[in-house]
């Protein structure tokens, strides 16, 4: 389980093919606190360590990802040179900031628009039909592994929908937000909470 609180970005240093993809991703973390087998969550995908090594501040970890993982994350993502936000699991006393992730990407959305605010950044985001009952304005969403809160959300006649957020410069300087532009790709969790209300309302109806 994970919070959605970003602690590093990540940087893919190498890329391999070997059944699976084998991912090798620099990071500052301590080496000394990432445990093989440990879960990390890179850029809102749950993943399993597998090798690690270097030192404190410029440690790398490497993950195995599946097929059926690439086939259901953003576009481009598992390549050299692409930057991942990082979080490592949640702990037992660890302070829940953010909202509970599983590390699951629901479906892959699509930036609509950016437009710099003030100091922060708005995005309209369009998002698959089957994932347009589990957003709500006020209601948490994960983006890249970012818990964020939506702010509006638009239903298209299709029965897809597009939802606004705003996002602060803490939080486009600590993560990958910033980078993201008009067509951008990016990976979507939807709340654990919605997803079982959804469900309970279903089967009332």
């Amino acid at each position: 389980m994970f919070t959605g609180i970003i602690t590093a970005v990540g940087t893919i240093r190498e890329v391999r093919q070997q059944g699976d993809l084998r991912i090798v991703i620099a990071c500052p973390y301590d080496p000394a606190g990432i445990a093989i087998g440990a879960s990390i969550a890179c850029s809102g995908v749950c993943l399993t360590v597998v090798e690690r090594g270097g030192e404190a501040g410029d440690a790398w970890f490497a993950v195995d990802v599946s097929g059926e993982t690439v086939s259901r994350t953003a576009q481009d993502q598992w390549t050299a040179g692409r930057k991942l936000n990082l979080e490592q699991a949640l702990k037992l006393g660890d302070e829940l900031g953010g909202h509970i992730v599983t590390g699951h990407v629901d479906a892959v959305g699509r930036v609509v628009s950016r437009e710099d605010t003030g100091g922060s950044i708005q995005f309209w985001i369009a998002t698959p039909k089957e994932l347009a009952p589990y957003v709500a304005p006020k209601g948490s969403i994960t983006v890249d592994g970012v818990s964020l809160t939506v702010n509006e959300v638009t239903d298209e006649p299709d029965g897809t929908c597009c939802f606004m957020l705003n996002i602060i410069p803490h939080t486009w300087e600590v993560t990958t937000l910033g980078e993201l532009q008009a067509g951008h790709a990016v990976n979507l969790e939807i709340d654990v909470l919605a997803r079982y209300l959804q469900r309970m309302q279903s089967l009332r109806g």
